[in-house]
């Protein structure tokens, strides 16, 4: 299973410029002090591509990072902390971003209680 050969991008003729922005802990920090309706852009590109080691479109520690702040940002998403939404730029160019929503009553009071709990 670990022999396998990256898939050539399927945008034939255009290099994908993928680069990481944002690493799992600063989208954390964001998280922690978010207001409601504020905005990050936690990627652009096509984040299923840009995270799959067949297409190798990022190094693979740059990889696994994307992979932890996607997993993250989901985790935030899935505790209704964020809303997450796509903006279309071009085929296979999407901006990801994560939008703050007002706390739930029943979350914790802070982040780091929530991450621990995680832990836990």
């Amino acid at each position: 299973m670990g022999n396998f050969k990256p898939i050539p991008a399927p945008w034939p003729g255009i290099q994908p410029t993928v680069q990481l922005r944002l690493a799992e802990i600063e989208f954390c920090a964001w998280l922690g002090q978010a207001s409601p309706g504020d905005t990050i852009e936690y990627h652009r590109g096509f984040l299923a591509m840009d995270a799959s080691h067949h297409y190798a479109t990022l190094p693979d520690k740059e990889r696994r990072e994307l992979g932890r702040l996607a997993r993250r940002a989901w985790w935030a998403a899935e505790r209704q902390l964020v809303h997450l939404v796509q903006r279309r730029h071009a085929l296979n160019d999407f901006s990801y971003l994560a939008i703050a929503r007002p706390r739930p009553n029943t979350a914790p009071a802070s982040l780091s209680s929530l991450l621990l709990s995680e832990v836990a």
